[in-house]
Formats: C-alpha cells, structure tokens, sequence
C-alpha cells in the first residue's frame, strides 16, 4: 500500500516539468514532505478538454457504500473493474505527481520508514483515480485513491505493494480520455516502472507521526 508520499514541489514545478506549461490550477496546497491520508493534496487531470491541476482529498468512498465499505486511500490494480472502481476507470483516471512515498519495516511500536524514490531523482507520477465532483457534506466523496499493484523483487523487502509509477509520456497516455478503460488498464500493467527503477533508505521515525513535515522527513539516516 501507500500511506504517506513526499509532495515537496509545487504544483506548478510538476505541471512544468509534465510539459503541462498551459494547465489551469486550483491548487492552493503548499509543498510537504510527509503527506497523511486525509489532506486536500494537488491532482492532475483533465476535464472537458481541459488540463487542469486541483486540490482533493486524499481518501475516498462512494456515497452507495457509506454504511457498507470502509474509506480507502488506495486501489488494486487488479480490482480496477470492479463494480466499485470501474466508473472512476472510466472517468476519473488521475495523476498524483511526487517525489516519492513511504513505507515501513519492523515491529508495531517499532517501526522503521524508508523513502522509496526513483534512482535519477526525477517526479513519480502516481496512478490515481478520483471522483471529481463537489460533494461538501461529504469529503471523501470528491477525493482519490492512488493505484497499487504487487511489489517484486527487491521491493519486497519493504513492502509487498507499491504504487504504480509511469513515466511522463505514459502517464500522459493514462490521463487521456479517448482512451478506454481497458487500454488505460494494459498501459498500466505493461509500463509501470521496474523495481529496478527506485531506490530507498531509511528515514527519520518523526514521519510516522502524520504532523510532522521538514526536509528531515526525506534525509537518509546515517549508516
């Protein structure tokens, strides 16, 4: 899974280096270094033709699954055509643009985060889906999942699910609405970066507390 991701460019800096220099923002998020489930973070889109970059909370449950399901702050890949995702497949197909995200080893009350970020240091660019209506009684209605899938190799090491992370050409491809559900779904499982493509070290435990945001969040621990 992923619970916690490193935000720590703006919205404008990820839509520049997407070659997104025409996006129109609704984004008022600020960079973060440690970002929880259950904030209002910048996600790329298009709506109507338009390339667009807007705030929306990290959590989602559609509204028919209130008193059945509970919240989730990622999706399966292999569940994508479900019932339950399928029309967001369709329709909200989203990228969320990072540095990189965290996962955890050990023990409860030990646990240990590491920063997971690709090897040349450029943007991940998270699959995501996203409802993107305007549901205020309701947050988690209007918010996004990031897409995961197994790990392998040496990531198993970590953790046995990661996010899938596409390069900018393909996530470009995941965004496009003229593709189908069914081609969005292949290109995820056919481009998604290799293990070999990242890289982690371990990080300070202060990133297990969900306030806590420095550049301390993202510096490896010494040896």
């Amino acid at each position: 899974m992923c619970g916690r991701f490193d935000q720590s460019q703006t919205a404008r800096y990820y839509a520049s280096v997407f070659g997104w220099a025409d996006a129109v923002y609704d984004s008022e998020s600020a960079p973060a270094y440690n970002v929880p489930p259950g904030t209002y973070r910048p996600v790329m889109h298009i709506q109507d033709g338009e390339r667009r970059i807007d705030d929306v909370f990290w959590s989602y449950r559609a509204k028919w699954a209130e008193d059945k399901l509970p919240i989730s702050i990622n999706a399966r890949l292999d569940k994508l055509t479900n019932r339950y995702w399928s029309r967001l497949l369709k329709n909200g197909r989203a990228i969320v643009p990072a540095e990189g995200w965290y996962e955890w080893t050990g023990e409860k009350g030990k646990k240990q985060p590491w920063h997971i970020h690709r090897k040349d240091r450029a943007p991940l660019y998270m699959l995501a889906l996203a409802n993107f209506g305007s549901f205020t009684e309701n947050r988690a209605e209007a918010g996004f999942v990031l897409v995961t899938d197994d790990a392998a190799d040496g990531m198993l090491d970590v953790h046995d699910r990661r996010p899938v992370v596409l390069e900018a050409a393909d996530a470009a491809l995941w965004l496009d609405p003229d593709i189908s559900p069914e081609q969005a779904l292949e290109l995820a499982r056919q481009a998604a970066l290799p293990p070999e493509a990242f890289e982690w070290f371990k990080v300070t435990p202060q990133v297990n507390r969900a306030g806590a945001d420095s550049p301390q969040m993202a510096t490896p621990l010494p040896d």
